[in-house]
């Protein structure tokens, strides 16, 4: 039997170069498994002290942090700043580089080299979790440093066989008492602890909340909003993430291009990259908080899970904006009536 690094040469003569997600898929193995046979350069593995790993990052200076799911992409540039960790969560709070890690999730870290260099971090089932790359603002002295430092030949090899979907099954739940539990939010972040309290999937709770609470909309919802934004100068906030991490931009959004396929953002700092066949629904969802109410327009995809979520800028303790308000009535009044017809 040819190696998994000869079939991938294999099908590099055939389909050309792919991204090496893409490749993984084409093979039928994980990205974490094609990374670490040095399919995509000569890989490094490193200690999986993840706490560490992360909070060495400032000592590399301005870097590109990638997080995604199976359809949007979000990419910012900036510094790891404000680094802290505690049970089960590492926090990354700068003004560019803001994350939401949840190392527990975690199992696998590689250093790339070549023209490119990154860390990539990778789950217990080797997927693609958090990406890292240098860039010509990179201090290179202390990104070597940080490879050097974390460099292991002690490390478990990655599962080479994806793991099979899993689709949590969605159970009975008590509309009226979740209403009530959501109509007495004080904060955005209680959202999710209500859900595990009621054992409601997103879904399930937007589909039982009311229409007043969430609104469902056209699928192409997600990108009317970030239009708007851009052409009005409204600054957003926009979260994408998957099991191992969520990574936030806030500010504006003004270079927006559709290529086919991908709605995609493009300014120098920010890059988001939607993948509209992805999204099978939006939702605009309105949580009441100590604050004021707080609305977002959130993207779901078949099997509900969140593909991307877009709030108005802003910091606890401060109301909404009222363009931002304004700006999500507009677009939900549209696409709360195209996704009715579709219906």
């Amino acid at each position: 039997m040819p190696s998994l690094l000869e079939r991938h040469q294999d099908l590099v003569r055939t389909a050309g170069t792919l991204r090496a997600r893409d490749a993984a898929e084409r093979l039928g193995v994980t990205e974490a498994a094609l990374v670490a046979c040095g399919a995509t350069g000569p890989a490094t593995p490193l200690r999986t002290d993840w706490a560490g790993l992360i909070g060495a990052m400032p000592r590399a200076g301005r870097v590109m942090a990638l997080t995604r799911n199976d359809h949007a992409v979000h990419e910012r540039h900036g510094t790891y700043t404000d680094v802290s960790s505690g049970p089960g969560h590492i926090l990354v709070l700068g003004p560019d580089i803001d994350l939401r890690l949840f190392p527990a999730r975690w199992g696998h870290a590689y250093a790339l080299g070549g023209d490119r260099p990154s860390i990539q971090i990778f789950g217990r089932d080797g997927t693609a979790v958090h990406k890292i790359f240098a860039t010509e603002a990179t201090g290179r002295e202390g990104w070597d440093s940080i490879v050097a430092d974390f460099a292991t030949d002690a490390c478990e090899a990655p599962p080479e066989a994806p793991a099979a979907p899993r689709v949590a099954a969605e159970g009975v739940v008590d509309g009226a008492s979740l209403r009530a539990s959501w109509l007495a939010l004080k904060d955005t972040h209680d959202f999710f602890p209500m859900l595990r309290r009621h054992r409601a999937s997103r879904r399930q709770a937007f589909q039982l909340a009311g229409d007043d609470l969430a609104l469902r909309l056209d699928p192409r919802a997600g990108s009317a909003i970030l239009e708007g934004a851009g052409a009005a100068e409204v600054p957003v906030m926009v979260f994408v993430g998957n099991p191992g991490g969520i990574q936030i931009h806030t500010g504006p959004v003004r270079r927006l291009r559709a290529t086919p396929g991908w709605f995609n953002v493009l300014d120098p700092d920010f890059n988001l990259h939607l993948r509209e066949a992805g999204v099978a629904a939006a939702w605009r969802v309105v949580k009441p908080t100590e604050d004021g109410v707080v609305t977002s327009v959130e993207l779901l995809d078949a099997d509900g899970e969140v593909v991307a979520l877009l709030f108005g800028a802003r910091k606890p303790g401060q109301p909404e904006r009222e363009d931002w308000r304004a700006l999500v009535a507009a677009v939900a009044e549209r696409h709360a009536t195209l996704a009715d017809e579709a219906a």
